[in-house]
């Protein structure tokens, strides 16, 4: 067997794993719903808190038929995106920062792991305070929630770039600037793409943190709304929505880091 066809063979065994992968995920989403609805209907859970998948779904369609749904969705989307890619921004920033300047890293270490083990939901109350209930006060609790993990994941994936590659380019005299250009950051590709997917659940938290307290619209809003007048079926449909676009935000960053392999 020669190298063509022993590589044909391989792409068509990750194929067939794809496929197999692919298959269970259906299945275990059916078998999930299905077992939702029957235990609802045969009342092995309470329906009334619990609901029912159809019963969800057709509320899901109506607002989406309605429009009412769109401005709580665009508004949640949007604060998100934004506080993701603030939260993830600025934490490679200060990263870079405290690779940069060891004495720094010194002096603020110690701080950023004392801010990273505190609730940052108990915070809320102070940033509606500072900023005032509106929309700043919500992006600024998803870039609270993403950033301090996003400086400490990264600073230390650029401590532990081998040493070896920053020597061979100082040996050929280059600065500081082409050795993290050259050598840190293309290293630590993998470790930011992984603290991204993480990012997109840390970023939905915080923001749907965030309308639970101040936000009249959004979909932390419906939840709100939802367990206020005691409608379940709307609390539901709200964690759907989340989930479906959680999942797409998810996706979006695979497609990049597929991307990045590639190049």
């Amino acid at each position: 067997m020669n190298i063509d066809e022993l590589h044909s063979k391989y792409k068509k065994t990750l194929k067939s794993e794809k496929r197999k992968v692919v298959s269970f995920q259906i299945l275990i989403f059916v078998l999930f719903f299905a077992i939702w609805q029957l235990a609802s209907e045969l009342k092995w859970v309470d329906p009334l808190i619990f609901s029912y998948p159809t019963k969800v779904f057709n509320l899901l369609i109506t607002n989406i038929q309605d429009g009412s749904l769109f401005p709580h969705l665009w508004t949640t989307v949007f604060e998100t995106i934004l506080g993701f890619l603030i939260g993830t921004i600025l934490g490679t920033i200060l990263a870079a920062i405290l690779w940069w300047s060891p004495f720094l890293s010194k002096v603020f270490g110690p701080y950023l792991v004392v801010l990273n083990a505190m609730p940052k939901v108990a915070l809320g109350p102070i940033l509606i305070v500072a900023l005032g209930p509106n929309m700043t006060s919500i992006v600024a609790m998803g870039v609270l929630v993403t950033v301090i993990i996003t400086t400490l994941v990264i600073y230390s994936s650029f401590k532990e770039v081998d040493p070896n590659y920053l020597k061979v380019l100082q040996t050929f005299g280059a600065s500081k600037y082409e050795c993290f250009k050259e050598a840190i950051l293309p290293s630590s590709f993998p470790t930011i793409i992984s603290t991204l997917k993480v990012n997109v659940g840390l970023s939905w938290v915080g923001v749907i943190v965030g309308e639970y307290l101040v936000s009249k619209q959004g979909l932390g809003y419906l939840i709100i709304y939802g367990f206020q007048v005691f409608n379940f079926t709307l609390v539901l449909m709200s964690l759907v929505c989340i989930a479906i676009f959680a999942t797409i935000m998810y996706k979006l960053v695979e497609i990049l880091e597929q991307n990045l392999i590639k190049h």
